[in-house]
């Protein structure tokens, strides 16, 4: 029913992203972002794809052109070693260039060529945490909440304690952006930890109440729980924001059905039906 690894739609990325189904494509032929497929052979997308969905959204922010960003990446990913090494990497746009960070060389992704030193400004397309100091108070700089993001979904593989502790220091410095909630919650309802994201997403709905991925994630852990009532209010608050998340109408489908109410379970499953044609 639900990929909790992959638990977005393409219709659902480009909703909460604003980026185009075509340039979605163009970085899945190029190899740079790697979906999965769905029951339906449809595509479906983890939170690491989201970062780097991510990064072409800032570049297209930032008036690179589409055709740009596509070449960039691929060349990019072509230089890079097999598996992408998302620790200490950014990258950003300078110009109409596309720039890559590493430590502390700079180069230009569509040439190699090593760039001159810069002041990076935070983007929402960072693939990760750089942790910087003012030069001459030696303190750590305010924290940036999508580089904390990208360091906790860089760091989910490998270190889920520290994942863990990156996404509650995001929710800290910027409580009012759903991203870091959503991926903590799904990542504390894989562990077993239901009850944990459901006091998460309580405090998400607080001050995201306008975000339908934050009532569609509570409705599972809800859904976990046996709290089926509540269940069935989030994702109907969900359908309400977001009348074409498919995803909301099957989850609402499978439940009714599971709840003895075969005429709503085949309403949200024609719904849903519809949505994927």
């Amino acid at each position: 029913m639900f990929d909790s690894e992959a638990p977005y739609t393409l219709r659902s990325i480009q909703e909460m992203l604003g980026i185009s189904r075509g340039v979605i494509t163009q970085l899945i032929q190029a190899g740079f972002v790697l979906p999965r497929r769905g029951p339906r052979n449809e595509y479906r997308f983890g939170f690491r794809d989201i970062v780097l969905l991510r990064t072409a959204y800032a570049l297209r922010a930032a008036d690179i052109a589409p055709r740009k960003i596509i070449a960039s990446l691929r060349r990019l990913k072509a230089s890079l070693p097999e598996e992408l090494p998302l620790t200490g990497l950014r990258i950003t746009a300078v110009g109409d260039r596309v720039a890559v960070r590493e430590g502390a060389r700079q180069w230009e992704a569509d040439s190699g060529q090593l760039l001159m030193d810069f002041e990076i400004s935070p983007a929402s397309g960072s693939v990760t945490v750089l942790e910087r100091t003012d030069p001459v108070t030696g303190q750590h700089e305010r924290e940036d909440p999508d580089e904390l993001l990208a360091l906790g979904v860089a760091l989910e593989e490998r270190d889920k304690e520290a994942a863990e502790a990156a996404y509650r220091r995001a929710i800290d410095v910027a409580p009012d952006r759903p991203d870091a909630y959503l991926n903590l919650g799904a990542m504390l309802c894989e562990a077993g930890r239901c009850d944990e994201a459901v006091a998460l997403y309580d405090r998400a709905v607080d001050r995201c109440p306008d975000e339908p991925l934050v009532h569609f994630n509570r409705a599972i852990a809800f859904e976990d729980r046996g709290r089926f009532e509540e269940s069935l209010a989030s994702y109907e608050r969900c359908l309400h924001l977001a009348p074409k998340l498919a995803d909301a109408h099957y989850n609402l489908a499978s439940l009714w059905e599971q709840l003895g109410n075969p005429q709503k379970a085949l309403r949200h499953l024609s719904a849903y039906r519809r949505l994927q044609r």
